[in-house]
């Protein structure tokens, strides 16, 4: 089974800068819900960051992702990776 990581962004920057990247950063959240990592995501209320479910086989395979992402190539977001082992999952997620 994979695992789950709650990806919790913080802006590192102003809202200006952050928007300005905006249109990359959901570019990069598409690529990676159509390779069927992410699961979920949105921005935190108030917006001073976001949130993304996430699951895959490792963490490595996360944090590689994670650098891909317009946010943090740019120092615009900080970003705490928590990882955990799903025991009990809503009916119809599937993580095999």
């Amino acid at each position: 089974m994979k695992s789950l990581f709650v990806l919790d962004l913080e802006y590192a920057a102003e809202l200006e800068a952050v928007d300005a990247q905006l249109a990359a950063h959901r570019v990069f959240l598409e690529q990676n819900y159509e390779r069927g990592v992410f699961l979920a995501s949105g921005p935190k209320v108030p917006r001073t960051g976001g949130v993304i479910l996430a699951a895959a086989s490792s963490r490595d395979q996360i944090e590689a992702i994670v650098r891909d992402d317009p946010f943090h190539k740019n120092g615009l977001a900080i970003y705490r990776i928590t990882e955990f082992e799903p025991r009990m999952t809503a009916s119809g997620l599937e993580l095999g």
